[in-house]
């Protein structure tokens, strides 16, 4: 029997056309099933989840993962007066929950959801002026709708329905708390490995916080349900929902806003469908031939998409200035300026000009910028994670680690050079000190310019700079320490040049879709610059007498690929087109590195999971050569910017 389980309730209330595609992994993409191990890893999912069962010593887990084992099983344990079950199964008619934690005493039921999220004890932050508020309706909808089918199923009973989540008010009094609870992945399944160790936490020890949800559960039955293009209550829904569930009937597709982050969108050459295609055909009457043009949704950093789509704008050609509220500005493009660029550029609207350059950068702004560089520039990136669990005594949870950096250095004269690295993985060791004085000594041979991209790295100081001031381990350099990180950090007499806020002033290719992502900038420019094409189609990067890199050799940047187009570097390493030069390199079931996410995911293996060694050094070496093509980039961004202003001043015969 196809039930409405809580998993599948939950993607209803985001769209209710998913419950079609949901399951079909051999018909339909689907974007979040493809790295839940991962990711779970990631946010904490494991580790959260094994250290609630610690807090309820007495309760019976429900192994068998088929329905009828599992709903008979549950059955049995529930005859009992009192009883704790772990994943218990229960049903009503259609719908069918996998409770986390239930607690039986007497005719009294007590749900507990186990959520990886976090939220403060104190002020829990989860009902605002207009109802429940967004980051927390998900989760109070999802127990209310277990406390509605546990009730049907057991009407005699009392239900009382709880959260537990971890604490950002506390901090962790044991030292690599994380470690209590190690993954091991078989083949596809993983395991959880728990040292004996954790059951001795206490409540108060566990970071964890259970609080009743019963009035907020009330609420989700007051005002009901909200989802796309519509509203209901939760028992007249689960009943719609559940039918079409079951019968496997498509329900009308509600396209809006939300279909930019919908999960089962495929590529036009995949060959599994595309659910967001199939969608937006039936609403619009569409062909294959009408996703040429780009849609409204493709608009970049615009709120207004759903009130457009309600008026029935559906291409991005039908947006105009006045939507935009469309103001000029004279430090650089302001965002509706952009916002319009891109709108001109998708309908052939722009100027000769700039048809012939292919791109348009704003020579005024771009200039006075660069006035106040000085050089040598310091290009540096920075990798971190955070955990559910913290890594060490005294954090909170989701405290950042930061573990590694990347450095390149850009001289006048244009000798370009991988300066310095910095990685520290290993599991249960604390980097962010090491990291501070391995920056300072990496940026302290000169006073030249700092530059990041996005406010990650001024954000990650500021938390070190705050660790530093109130951490009972603080070393003894810590002033030292504190002293130069407060130069790089805003309002710093040396403080870190934002080429993200750069390029969203001063540089639009239409390429990019508007956004200003250095995994979009960077193709971007290696495809219009004469000056990149030249200097990296060459293999002189990590070459004897050519560029000093720290991970690659003989490294060509600027290549065409097999299909005819320029090879995106960043594609290079996702499809393993960049050779592991990793004499410990393993071949299977390795972590492709080739984003921030998937970064801070590796450091999560190295601290949790159960690896052979050569995996571990193989996940190394990836971050490293992941973290320094991130740092190669930004150089590479400012060089082919330099050189289309016209003011070139590398030597011919620097490399």
């Amino acid at each position: 029997m196809r039930y409405l389980t809580k998993s599948r309730f939950k993607m209803a209330v985001e769209c209710p056309r998913k419950l079609y595609y949901a399951g079909k992994k051999n018909v339909y993409r689907d974007n979040k099933q493809e790295d839940t191990f991962l990711q779970a890893l990631a946010d904490g999912g494991f580790q959260v989840g094994e250290l609630a069962k610690c807090l309820y010593p007495d309760g019976i887990e429900v192994y068998p993962k088929g329905n009828a084992d599992a709903l008979a099983e549950t059955a049995e344990l529930l005859k009992r007066e009192s009883v704790t079950l772990f994943e218990p199964a229960i049903a009503y008619g259609a719908y069918l929950v996998r409770v986390d934690v239930l607690i039986k005493t007497g005719n009294s039921i007590k749900l507990v959801e186990v959520k990886a999220k976090s939220i403060k004890s104190d002020d829990h932050q989860i009902e605002g002026r207009g109802g429940l508020k967004s980051a927390f309706k998900p989760y109070i909808e999802d127990i209310a709708f277990q406390k509605y089918i546990v009730g049907l199923a057991y009407p005699e009973c009392r239900i009382t329905s709880y959260l537990l989540m971890p604490d950002k008010t506390q901090t962790a009094v044991i030292d690599k708390m994380n470690q209590l609870f190690k993954v091991k992945q078989i083949g596809a399944e993983s395991e959880v490995v728990t040292d004996p160790a954790a059951k001795d936490l206490t409540f108060d020890q566990s970071l964890l916080h259970e609080f009743n949800v019963d009035h907020y559960v009330d609420l989700v039955h007051e005002h009901g349900l909200n989802f796309p293009n519509d509203t209901g209550s939760m028992e007249e829904m689960a009943v719609v929902w559940a039918k079409a569930y079951a019968e496997d009937i498509a329900i009308p597709a509600p396209i809006g806003a939300q279909c930019a982050s919908c999960e089962f969108k495929a590529a036009p050459n995949s060959n599994l469908r595309s659910g967001f295609h199939e969608c937006w055909k039936e609403a619009n009457s569409w062909s294959d031939d009408d996703f040429i043009e780009p849609t409204l949704l493709d608009l970049w950093n615009y709120r207004g998409k759903q009130k457009l789509m309600d008026a029935g704008i559906r291409r991005l050609s039908g947006v105009t200035q006045e939507h935009l509220k469309y103001t000029a500005s004279d430090d650089g493009l302001s965002n509706s300026e952009r916002q319009w660029m891109q709108v001109q550029w998708s309908t052939n609207h722009v100027s000769e000009e700039l048809k012939s350059a292919g791109f348009f950068i704003d020579h005024e702004y771009m200039t006075k910028e660069m006035d106040r560089w000085r050089f040598p520039l310091h290009f540096i990136d920075f990798e971190t994670s955070t955990s559910a669990l913290p890594f060490h005594i005294g954090m909170n949870p989701y405290e950042s680690v930061a573990f590694q950096f990347s450095h390149h250095t850009l001289g006048k004269d244009g000798s370009l050079k991988h300066s310095n690295q910095f990685l520290l993985a290993e599991a249960g060791e604390f980097p962010n000190y090491e990291f501070a004085r391995a920056l300072q000594a990496a940026l302290s041979e000169n006073d030249g310019s700092v530059f990041m991209w996005s406010s990650h790295e001024n954000t990650i100081l500021s938390h070190i700079i705050k660790q530093l001031n109130t951490r009972r381990d603080a070393p003894e350099d810590k002033t030292e320490l504190i002293t130069f990180l407060e130069t790089l950090i805003k309002g710093g007499s040396r403080a870190m040049v934002d080429l993200k806020i750069i390029a969203q002033k001063g540089y639009f290719h239409p390429s990019t879709n508007g956004s200003n992502s250095i995994k979009k900038v960077l193709p971007a420019v290696l495809e219009s610059s004469t000056f990149l094409r030249e200097r990296y189609s060459k293999p002189i990067y990590g070459a004897d007498n050519g560029i000093p890199s720290l991970n690659f050799r003989d490294m060509t940047w600027w290549e065409v690929g097999a299909q005819g187009f320029l090879q995106d570097p960043y594609n290079a390493l996702k499809d393993n087109e960049v050779k592991d030069q990793s004499a410990a390199a393993v071949d299977n079931d390795d972590l492709e590195i080739a984003g921030g996410g998937e970064a801070s995911m590796a450091y999560c293996r190295l601290q949790f999971e159960t690896l052979p060694a050569k995996m571990r050094t193989s996940i190394k070496d990836k971050l490293l050569r992941y973290c320094e093509l991130d740092t190669l980039a930004m150089a590479m961004i400012v060089e082919a910017w330099k050189a289309e202003l016209g003011e070139n001043p590398f030597a011919e015969d620097a490399p």
